[in-house]
């Protein structure tokens, strides 16, 4: 292959996902129960209060995208990014769960500013981090190939801190006590340095494949890469089925603490559903290879779909029908993020060979503002529901004992509406046409 990349650049690539991975998981995980049990937030106010800052990446995203775009840093035209936006989330990450305990009012102006500076760092960090495939190669099976070291340390980024951070919770104090939250913080930041440094030092002798940077304003550039039918139907699939992961996650531990009545399940239940793409992820790139990234796309979708109906209907005196549910959700959830994150510069590359023009940070970051939009809007969706069934909000050191109706809401906000977001999701991606073969340059 001619435009091959080294293990070494393709492994510290990956490192990259340990950043994002772990600040995917972890507010999506902990910071609603965390608002709610810990400073006793009502659900709504608390599901607006998660919602905000990530919202705010919906904005800013595109702008780091371009600012990425036009950069000429003899370091990399996106590298030095890596570094600086990442290194603030870690800081920010730090801060967040530090903050006072009351009054409520106070508690939760603080959570709003910390997550609105992390969201911030992680903006100039993520988009120019998704761009870089891009412009590493331009072979579609490489990036294909790229992406699986990336999915496989996501991963495992997202099982070691969606695993261990509630332990550190727990160990600390459990989620009725703040003192457990501000232990787990600074852990979770210095696992985001790790992947920081990581993902600077790693692609350093990475290949750069320039094109001339787009002219006209971010307008013009965002109101092109919206007119691009395999971008629009892509994207569109990808942030519905984000909703869905994210409205999964932030039902954890809700599921763990209340339906099952075990703390530590939620962290069984996190290596079920992540765990499989350990080993399938694998599978799924030989699957792209013989049969196409779409087709791939829709089968992962599909088994998705079919896992989380299985964890709405599983009875919770099995435990173990649970877990196995979840764990087939895991294999459909790696496809899903192999497939989209290996066909997004894939369509980034066809604009540019089309048009000769750069607008490869544009594309990357009204995903990523379309991802984040989706994993923010999740526990926002999941706190509604929370809200319909009457969810019984808590301060620090107490417990309550939530209805059965509550109860079931947590179950159906935790499976069945994430299953019928994903199936939804399949209307769009059925459209995706791009010609798999169309920009290969070999």
């Amino acid at each position: 292959m001619a435009d091959a990349l080294t293990p070494r650049v393709r492994r510290g690539y990956a490192l990259g996902s340990v950043a994002t991975g772990t600040f995917g998981t972890v507010p999506g995980l902990l910071l609603l129960p965390y608002l709610t049990d810990s400073l006793g937030i009502a659900a709504v106010v608390a599901g607006f209060i998660v919602f905000v800052p990530k919202a705010w990446d919906v904005v800013l995203n595109p702008v780091a995208g371009r600012i990425s775009d036009r950069s000429t840093s003899p370091a990399g035209r996106r590298r030095p990014f890596l570094l600086a936006g990442g290194l603030g989330l870690a800081a920010c990450f730090a801060l967040l769960f530090a903050g006072p305990t009351g009054p409520p009012a106070l508690a939760a102006a603080w959570v709003v500013v910390w997550f609105l500076a992390c969201a911030t760092a992680y903006a100039f960090f993520q988009v120019p981090y998704v761009a870089m495939p891009a412009e590493m190669t331009l072979d579609q099976d490489e990036r294909t190939s790229l992406m699986t070291w990336r999915v496989v340390v996501l991963a495992l980024a997202i099982l070691l801190s969606g695993a261990t951070a509630p332990m550190v919770v727990n160990a600390f104090g459990g989620e009725e006590t703040p003192k457990g939250y501000r232990f787990m913080g600074v852990y979770i930041a210095l696992v985001l340095v790790v992947g920081v440094v990581g993902a600077w030092r790693g692609t350093r002798d990475a290949p750069e494949h320039r094109v001339e940077t787009a002219g006209g304003s971010l307008r013009d550039q965002l109101r092109l890469v919206a007119a691009t039918p395999p971008f629009r139907t892509l994207l569109t699939t990808f942030v519905v089925q984000a909703l869905a992961v994210g409205t999964m996650l932030a039902g954890v531990a809700y599921m763990a603490d209340d339906v099952l009545d075990d703390k530590g399940a939620s962290t069984i239940l996190f290596a079920a559903f992540v765990g499989p793409a350990l080993v399938v992820t694998p599978l799924w790139e030989r699957y792209a290879r013989q049969r196409g990234k779409r087709s791939g796309y829709v089968a992962a979708s599909l088994l998705m779909a079919v896992g989380m109906l299985g964890v709405w209907i599983a009875p919770t005196g099995l435990p173990i029908v649970l877990y196995v549910a979840a764990g087939l959700t895991g294999v459909g959830y790696a496809g899903g993020q192999v497939f989209p994150m290996s066909m997004l510069p894939d369509v980034a590359a066809a604009d540019a060979e089309r048009s000769g023009e750069n607008r490869v940070g544009v594309f990357t970051g009204v995903w990523t503002a379309g991802e984040t939009l989706g994993l923010a809007l999740g526990p926002a969706l999941f706190a509604g529901v929370l809200a319909v069934g009457g969810y019984e909000s808590s301060t620090s050191g107490s417990a309550t004992t939530q209805s059965a109706f509550a109860d079931q809401a947590i179950q159906v906000g935790f499976g069945l509406l994430p299953c019928l977001l994903v199936l939804a999701s399949l209307r769009f991606l059925l459209r995706y046409d791009l010609d798999e073969r169309s920009v290969r340059v070999d």
